[in-house]
């Protein structure tokens, strides 16, 4: 793949999306009003698209787990909580809130076909170089009847704009380099990919509620709510349930 140098690195030289900047932002998972904070907020916001574990022992593979931020939301739900990262520093931390921590790749899982009840796949596809592989890992985990849940950010010149020129320059935004909007996610190759492998996902656009991040800016509130909204152009979740045998 020819990667644009324009969107390559920062205007540091640094290497976007390279996953070592996570071992630098450790202590940020948890630190209150760190920089990973939205995280925290999106992850509440998945795990609603979470239905309760459908018998005992049920699996929930977490692909992208990061420090763990989905865990204190799918807790009460029963699920055993097995979380993938290719960053082991991040791993060792999701494993202090209750993760089951797996060192592995979105395109390589190392599980065994329908293995999961529900695969969770939150803010990692706008991460990773083969996005058809991906989802054919996450599917194939997946067991007939399972769920899978993403959310991650769209490919369009609005979340670039966004993401990239906006969220990079101001205070609580993501730190430079962490995205490289040349990965960012066509929805209807996602949507096609999912629906090859047995899923039909449904999005909707997701964005914190103005009036909550005014409150969490003023430190009326520990953290702003997601709200859905119609329009998809910017971040989005899915959700859908594997069909076959």
């Amino acid at each position: 793949m020819t990667v644009d140098p324009r969107h390559a690195t920062t205007q540091m030289g640094r290497v976007r999306n390279d996953p070592r900047q996570y071992d630098a932002l450790a202590p940020e998972w948890w630190r209150p009003r760190g920089v990973f904070s939205m995280l925290h907020w999106i992850a509440r916001a998945r795990a609603g698209l979470v239905p309760p574990a459908p018998r005992g022992g049920a699996v929930l593979v977490d692909i992208g787990c990061g420090g763990g931020l989905l865990a204190p939301y799918i807790a009460p739900k029963g699920y055993a909580h097995i979380g993938v990262d290719v960053t082991v520093s991040a791993l060792k931390i999701a494993r202090e809130h209750g993760v089951v921590p797996v060192q592995g790749d979105a395109t390589k899982l190392p599980f065994r076909p329908g293995s999961a009840d529900v695969v969770v796949a939150g803010e990692i596809l706008e991460h990773v170089e083969d996005l058809p592989a991906s989802v054919s890992e996450a599917c194939r985990t997946l067991s007939a009847g399972g769920t899978l849940v993403v959310d991650t950010i769209a490919s369009t010149w609005l979340a670039k704009a966004a993401v990239i020129t906006v969220a990079e320059r101001v205070p609580g935004g993501a730190p430079p380099g962490l995205h490289d909007p040349r990965l960012f996610v066509d929805r209807k190759l996602l949507r096609r990919e999912c629906g090859r492998h047995g899923v039909n996902l449904h999005l909707n656009g997701l964005r914190p509620s103005a009036w909550g991040v005014l409150c969490w800016a003023i430190r009326r509130r520990p953290e702003a709510k997601m709200v859905r909204t119609w329009s998809t152009a910017v971040l989005f979740q899915g959700q859908g349930t594997k069909v076959g045998p």
